[in-house]
């Protein structure tokens, strides 16, 4: 039996197996603040976007939804206006949904779909969220899922993406990488846990530049300067994360 590793929050992992079961479902929330920069500002500002998106009757879907914490404050935001939404939380990970059936269980228009995105026909949604999600689905499948959801969109709907991005350069790659330590580092994460984390991330998280990212949405149908005009824009960069706002 391989030996387990601790990475933070008692979730122990081995190399290259990284995993959304229970043991990171129940300490999830916890450990993706703690993980990523500006994790809670990120969903703030899909909060205030969705605004411009949303009408009565629109359904947002959200890719990889995890313990349904976005969902929730999404719901919340809304509630007020009184719209008539409908939220599908796609998640692969049974212990997720199991998590966020819990959190929204007061809430009556969340469906929850346990699928793998690329086996799932995502609904003609006027918002489609995919938070630090793609970045784990295997390279040669994004594509795939990227035309999925820009033909999922209705005309005016929006793809909102963050994810963990790469440096073109190697050099801004190594100052990032230990200036994203540092910051782990002041959340209290041991050097040790941080390098077991890495570890488990061998071959399960692939970042692609930003570059990278681009021309996979290019080809999907989001339009970028380059054709002319564009549709797209740069929400939110630290380090070596990045959101994107792409408009269909």
């Amino acid at each position: 039996m391989s030996k387990k590793y601790n990475a933070g929050e008692n979730i122990k992992i081995k190399i290259g197996n990284w995993k959304f079961n229970s043991q990171v479902a129940e300490v999830f929330d916890t450990h993706a603040k703690k993980s990523i920069p500006f994790y809670e500002v990120g969903h703030d500002l899909i909060l205030k976007i969705s605004h411009f998106f949303l009408k009565e009757r629109s359904i947002i879907c959200d890719l990889g939804s995890s313990t349904g914490t976005l969902v929730k404050k999404l719901n919340d935001e809304h509630f007020k206006k009184k719209f008539k939404l409908k939220f599908y939380c796609i998640e692969s990970e049974q212990s997720m949904i199991d998590q966020s059936k819990k959190k929204l269980k007061n809430i009556k228009n969340v469906r929850f779909i346990k699928k793998k995105l690329e086996k799932y026909k995502i609904p003609k949604s006027d918002l489609i969220i995919s938070y630090y999600t793609l970045q784990f689905i295997k390279p040669h499948m994004r594509q795939m899922i990227l035309k999925n959801i820009y033909n999922s969109l209705n005309w005016g709907g929006a793809l909102i993406l963050f994810e963990k991005t790469r440096s073109e350069d190697a050099r801004f790659q190594d100052l990032i990488t230990q200036l994203y330590n540092e910051f782990k580092l002041n959340n209290g994460y041991s050097p040790t846990e941080i390098i077991n984390k890495t570890l488990s991330l061998k071959g399960v998280l692939d970042p692609f530049s930003l570059k990278g990212n681009e021309g996979l949405l290019s080809r999907a149908g989001f339009k970028f300067k380059k054709a002319g005009f564009e549709d797209t824009t740069i929400l939110f960069r630290y380090l070596n994360f990045t959101g994107f706002l792409l408009i269909k």
